[in-house]
């Protein structure tokens, strides 16, 4: 079972965004910019770690519910555009990391934020308010 797997049972607590029956969406514990989030899809084992090994159903809605999410950290978050990246290698379930972003250099993965739960909580509240009912 992975981490990804365990956040979406409830085993481990996350900063949730947004939810419905088949995906998930909440902010990454490490950031490279405030809103950084991540969404998955609520898979059934086998569980998949490749996005491209997707059915074709779930990859076409895993994008459809992220671009709802995109739509809410870019409201919360006031950045020009949400940029969008699949890299895959740290855990082992398909996910995309939402990144808000003003310049190409916000996307950098080298640069970490550290931020405190409650500015967390407060981040992840403010995307999921600013996100159209799923």
């Amino acid at each position: 079972m992975t981490l990804f797997t365990r956040i979406i049972n409830g085993e481990i607590p996350s900063y949730k965004v947004a939810e419905d029956d088949r995906y998930y969406a909440f902010l990454d514990i490490n950031p490279v910019q405030k809103g950084h989030t991540l969404v998955i899809p609520k898979l059934s084992e086998p569980e998949a770690d490749y996005i491209f090994n997707l059915d074709d159903e779930t990859l076409s809605g895993l994008m459809v519910f992220a671009k709802k999410v995109a739509a809410g950290i870019q409201a919360a978050t006031d950045c020009k555009r949400v940029g969008v990246a699949v890299l895959g290698m740290e855990v082992n379930h398909v996910h995309v990391h939402l990144i808000p972003m003003n310049t190409e250099g916000d996307m950098n993965f080298r640069n970490k934020l550290s931020l405190s739960a409650d500015e967390m909580s407060t981040i992840a509240n403010s995307i999921a308010q600013a996100i159209d009912p799923l």
